[in-house]
């Protein structure tokens, strides 16, 4: 009900922004998002000429030049204001030798990597090692001033392993244990505090050495393999001059099995009654009696890696000096010698089709009689699969201000699977993007809904959380509308969870020729017309007053030049 109320909210809110939105584009501009089009790009990008697009890869040089050559063919001009349609992003690829052990007495309980563990660092050096460290169990991990919440409660974890549950707590509502307290957390959905890149920030500000996360499929939304295949590899991060030296040492996932075998063998204690205990405001830190060790060694390379950058300029002298950007990632997992038979992780749903999608859109722009006032940014980033690194460096170092960037409009998997009744809004009851989707779903005979799974916290998992936290409002809608036209009930649902159990991040995530892509025109149709309008509007999109990122945008507004 919360999650609604915000959208009410956001939907009256804009309710001038609507009285005064633009007519709707001409119907050339959307006859050219088609889906041979859609395909065509696909099959290239998703190709095993393209290795799996690892960033600097020879894949990258492929795919770079690439949509370069499609920004160019559509006739954009070159995005980066030096002329070109690049902005290099410096990147260093970490690939990490990990083995690990927990020490319980006289016992050693030696991990398996991948199979018990994974262990990975974004420190830039050869070796990261962990000895003898104290394991302490510190439930989720949060500090929430807002909730009222410290799981820390002052306990001094300088130098120590700690081992958090995944998520943010699932607190039971008061007048009804049946449902999630829409007071604490917000409730069913996740915040940024269940987010594990939050873990792994907060151990490095109380000073521990090693994060390790308790790894269970339903919360966490994938299976241990999308764990292992995302990270028992060669790792990214951004090259900062300070090598990344304040992160912590060791970031590290264990399975449920593992943790289970620790928490018996070191505390005699069981796993699911320490976890439950961490459901209270009371919960402190837990010592294991077990210690820690880890050993990391890294082989590093360092290179720059590529968004790539198209503008459609507006075409008013007073406006056009604003813009909407339209953001995929090209990037994927690459390629993995040592897998047997394929070995290739193609990504063609992930996300060679929100690359093919914003392709189309910017074709459909091309349609229109004269570009909008404003300008559009046609933004193909890299590194999303290493935590977002390419919209992370561009909202950092933005090729244009922020304060004049209206929104973001991300695409990440588009909907292979056909046309639906309806549209799943990820980013619902944050900004009053909102209502331009819902009116723009209107438009197509449909309907815009809130995320139904927002415990996933799929907002946080793509590149529309980069700009959202710089301030930018963004729109998300990912790929999982329910209601399918002439497919039964659960279609929907089914597909969405085959995706995820049987081909996210997997080798498997290559062109289906069961595929239908009317879905996927049907959405990139509706994304196109809320960007047009909000390049036509007369007012910029904003947060809603509960919205988390309203205050950055709003200091940056006052300041705006």
């Amino acid at each position: 009900m919360k999650r609604l109320a915000h959208l009410s909210f956001a939907l009256f809110a804009t309710s001038l922004i609507a009285a005064a939105a633009p007519s709707k584009p001409p119907q050339q501009a959307f006859d050219a998002i088609d889906s041979a089009g859609l395909l065509a790009h696909i099959k290239v990008l998703g190709s095993d000429k393209f290795e799996g697009r690892a960033p600097g890869s020879a894949g990258e040089k492929l795919s770079v030049e690439y949509i370069t050559a499609q920004f160019k063919k559509l006739g954009l001009k070159p995005g980066n204001p030096d002329g070109s349609y690049t902005q290099e992003v410096p990147l260093a690829g970490i690939l990490g030798t990990a083995s690990a052990q927990f020490t319980i007495g006289n016992e050693k309980m030696k991990l398996r990597s991948p199979n018990d563990f994974v262990a990975f660092t974004q420190r830039i050096t050869p070796e990261v090692e962990v000895k003898d460290s104290d394991v302490v169990f510190v439930g989720y991990g949060i500090v929430a001033p807002e909730y009222g919440w410290d799981d820390f409660k002052g306990v001094d974890v300088k130098g120590k392993t700690l081992v958090f549950l995944i998520n943010d707590p699932p607190i039971p509502d008061p007048n009804d244990p049946s449902k999630l307290d829409d007071k604490m957390f917000k409730g069913k959905a996740m915040t940024y505090y269940g987010r594990w890149t939050y873990k792994y920030e907060i151990a490095a500000e109380k000073g521990a050495v090693a994060a390790v996360i308790v790894h269970e499929t339903i919360p966490a939304a994938y299976p241990w393999s999308v764990v292992e295949n995302s990270n028992a590899k060669e790792n990214f991060v951004i090259d900062a001059p300070d090598k990344n030296m304040n992160t912590v040492g060791i970031r590290s996932w264990i399975t449920l099995e593992t943790a289970r075998k620790l928490f018996s063998a070191a505390a005699g204690q069981n796993y699911d009654t320490l976890k439950k205990a961490a459901l209270s405001r009371d919960f402190k830190p837990v010592s294991l009696g077990a210690k820690a060790d880890f050993k990391l060694q890294n082989k590093i390379q360092h290179f720059k890696s590529h968004n790539v950058v198209g503008k459609l300029e507006g075409s008013d002298p007073q406006r056009k000096d604003d813009y909407v950007i339209y953001s995929a990632h090209w990037d994927h997992l690459g390629r993995d010698p040592h897998l047997k038979g394929d070995q290739i992780y193609n990504g063609a749903l992930d996300n060679a089709s929100g690359v093919a999608s914003i392709l189309e859109i910017a074709r459909a722009f091309t349609k229109l009689p004269q570009a909008p006032p404003r300008s559009i940014l046609f933004m193909a980033t890299t590194a999303e699969e290493a935590n977002l690194l390419g919209a992370k460096y561009y909202a950092e170092r933005p090729l244009y201000p922020l304060d004049h960037t209206l929104a973001d409009i991300n695409i990440d998997i588009v909907n292979p699977w056909g046309k639906t009744r309806d549209i799943e809004d990820i980013s619902a009851g944050n900004s009053t993007l909102d209502d331009l989707l819902a009116q723009a779903a209107q438009s197509q005979g449909r309907i815009a809904k809130p995320n139904s799974e927002p415990e996933k916290g799929s907002f946080f998992r793509a590149d529309n959380f980069e700009f959202a936290k710089a301030g930018v409002p963004a729109l998300y809608i990912g790929s999982k509308p329910k209601d399918y036209i002439g497919r039964p009930a659960d279609y929907g649902q089914k597909k969405s969870d085959d995706y995820t159990l049987h081909h996210y991040h997997q080798v498997s995530d290559e062109v289906n020729p069961a595929w239908d892509l009317s879905g996927a025109v049907q959405d990139d149709q509706l994304l196109f017309q809320v960007g047009y309008e909000v390049a036509n509007g007369d007012q910029y999109p904003s947060w809603i007053p509960s919205a988390e990122f309203k205050a950055r945008r709003d200091e940056m507004m006052t300041h705006k030049k």
